[in-house]
């Protein structure tokens, strides 16, 4: 079981991750699979690693919260240096990470995966009501159990659901929050006493066009409301008031909306480190080639994960299928050979329209659906109950003992023809 690191003022290694979640782990244990005797860093200062997409489920009253978390120390792979510190600038240049602790370390390849910000104070007045006067979110580990709290206490009133502009992690989550919210009131004989809202800021329902007629239906089941060009601005608690800014055909203006129970997905950023660093794109995500996930501008640099600025979902499943290309593309960058593996863009959004059912939308950039499955085993524009297992049953054991323990099953890499590009080296 690995230990943080003793204090040194500068230490080298082959490869340094930053990031100790589903991206970081699930990389290195592919890059120690393939080479077994590297010396890797994990820079990582939570004590707990978190099984996320979990916390839906949680919020739905179908997992409890503790089966989602489990010690940092349990998840890093044997052999690697860990470094309970958080990375507070990357030079390139250099070669070097520097963490907040005043450590410097030096590496030959970096690979970049720290997920990304959560920007609680970007919605003035949220984070001073956060668990209390109906305000809850799903995002947040401590917070899921009382979204299941307010949904089985709720008997009348309103419930607005929100979501913020793109990108975020798991897009679908609020939704699958909203859903299975609804199923329960439904099932309780409650739901006609409730009026449901879905306020996002985006102009659709969901952004690949394939999967939209099955969730409507469950709009028009449930009679949810949906306030689209609704951005969430403001939270008073103790009033259980909401203020959007609204943006859609009656032009720009200022709205308050009264709610019983509010369910928050806040605006989501890229960390500090990489927004203002020669890492980021325009938009302040990490700049990676789409296809090889290595640095556009510093071929030494890969990552994957949600910090990235490439154009795919930011879910768990896009880094089940990134993971093997950057672990396949670093080792060939090290041995000076040009990049093999092909990342397509692959993300999955698991859409829980209720208990039992799940839309399981699985498409690459450009919405190409890139389903697993032929649509005789799970037709992936309907709401299926295979699905269903597949979410509930099989992804929390596939995720802790194959992710995170380098087993690529369904997750081989796409070839790159290599002989269209001159490969950019990274000697060193």
């Amino acid at each position: 079981m690995p230990h943080p690191t003793p204090q040194t003022s500068s230490r080298r290694h082959d490869i340094v991750v930053i990031g100790g979640g589903a991206a970081g782990i699930a990389v290195t244990a592919s890059l120690l699979k393939r080479r077994g005797d590297l010396d890797i860093a994990i820079v990582e200062p939570a004590e707990m690693h978190s099984y996320q997409p979990g916390w839906t489920l949680v919020g739905g009253g179908v997992f409890s919260a503790d089966i989602t978390q489990r010690p940092m120390a349990d998840v890093i792979p044997d052999k690697v240096s860990w470094y309970a510190a958080h990375a507070e600038r990357v030079d390139p240049d250099a070669r070097e990470v520097m963490l907040g602790d005043g450590r410097r370390l030096g590496y030959s390849r970096l690979v970049v995966a720290p997920g990304l910000v959560i920007d609680w104070g970007a919605i003035e007045g949220l984070e001073a009501t956060l668990g209390q006067h109906g305000v809850t979110s799903n995002y947040r580990f401590d917070l899921a159990p009382y979204t299941w709290s307010l949904v089985q206490s709720l008997e009348r009133g309103r419930a607005l659901f929100t979501q913020p502009p793109m990108p975020i992690k798991c897009a679908g989550a609020p939704q699958k929050a909203m859903y299975l919210s609804c199923d329960h009131w439904r099932r309780e004989g409650r739901l006609g006493d409730i009026e449901v809202s879905f306020c996002n800021a985006g102009g659709v329902l969901f952004g690949v066009p394939d999967y939209v007629p099955a969730l409507e239906r469950y709009i028009d089941r449930y009679g949810i409301e949906t306030a689209f060009g609704h951005r969430l601005v403001a939270v008073d608690g103790p009033s259980r008031t909401a203020r959007f800014a609204v943006n859609d055909t009656e032009g720009d203006r200022e709205v308050e909306r009264g709610f019983d129970m509010l369910h928050v997905v806040p605006p989501q950023k890229a960390p500090a480190f990489i927004a203002a660093s020669s890492l980021a794109n325009e938009g302040g995500w990490l700049d990676l080639d789409p296809e090889t996930l290595q640095h556009v501008r510093h071929p030494a640099v890969f990552g994957l994960g949600d910090a990235s600025g490439t154009a795919n979902a930011k879910t768990a499943a896009a880094v089940r299928k990134q993971a093997p290309v950057v672990a396949e593309n670093l080792l060939v960058s090290l041995d000076d050979k040009p990049l093999s593996a092909a990342y397509l863009g692959y993300g999955s959004c698991p859409l829980t329209v209720e208990r039992g059912r799940i839309v399981l939308a699985e498409f690459g950039y450009g919405g190409q659906l890139q389903p697993t499955f032929p649509r005789w085993i799970n037709d992936s524009t309907q709401a299926t109950r295979r699905a269903w297992w597949l979410k509930a049953k099989q992804l929390p054991w596939l995720y802790w003992n194959g992710m995170l323990k380098g087993h690529e099953w369904l997750a081989r890499p796409v070839r790159r023809h290599v002989d269209r590009d001159e490969p950019r080296t990274a000697r060193g």
